[in-house]
C-alpha cells in the first residue's frame, strides 16, 4: 500500500494542556487563563446565563460528595420485531432473552429491560416486562397477554 493512496485525516486530536512543561503547554495554567470556572477542568456544564431566579444549582439541595449530577441508568430498550427471534407463544422474560441472545445477562439485571413498539411481530407472545403502550397495543392485537 502506498502512502499517496491512504485517506487524508481531516479530524484534529483533542489538545492536551497540562503535560509538562516539554510539551508546549504545560506551565502554570496551560492556556485556560488563571482561576474562575473555565479554568477547571469538565465544569463548563454549571453556567446557565445570567438568570433572575435561581439557577438550577441553588434550586438543588445540598448533596455531599463527588459524581452528584450523574443521571439515572435508563433500561434496555428492545424493538418489538427483535422479539420475532422467539418462537410463537413463548413468554417473554429476562430469562428467556439472555437465552436466546438478545441481550447480556450482567446488563439485564444490572438496568433492566424495556419493550418498544419499533417494527412488526408475527408472533403470539406472553409478556412479563415493562412494554410501551404502543407494543402493548401491537401483542394485544396479535392475541398476545401482558403479564
Amino acid at each position: 500500500m502506498a502512502v499517496r493512496s491512504l485517506p487524508k485525516v481531516t479530524r484534529r486530536r483533542a489538545k492536551r494542556v497540562g503535560r509538562g512543561g516539554g510539551s508546549g503547554k504545560g506551565s502554570h495554567a496551560s492556556g485556560r487563563g488563571q482561576k474562575g470556572q473555565k479554568a477547571r477542568k469538565d465544569l463548563h456544564i454549571l453556567f446557565e446565563g445570567f438568570k433572575v431566579k435561581k439557577s438550577i444549582l441553588r434550586r438543588l439541595p445540598f448533596q455531599r460528595g463527588k459524581d452528584k449530577f450523574k443521571g439515572k441508568a435508563k433500561p434496555i430498550a428492545i424493538n418489538l420485531e427483535v422479539l420475532n427471534l422467539l418462537s410463537d407463544g413463548a413468554k417473554v422474560d429476562v430469562s428467556s432473552l439472555v437465552k436466546n441472545g438478545i441481550v447480556r445477562e450482567d446488563d439485564a439485571l444490572k438496568y433492566g429491560v424495556k419493550i418498544l413498539g419499533n417494527g412488526k411481530l408475527g408472533k403470539k407472545l406472553t409478556i412479563s416486562l415493562p412494554i410501551s403502550k404502543s407494543a402493548a397495543k401491537k401483542v394485544e392485537k396479535l392475541g398476545g397477554k401482558i403479564v
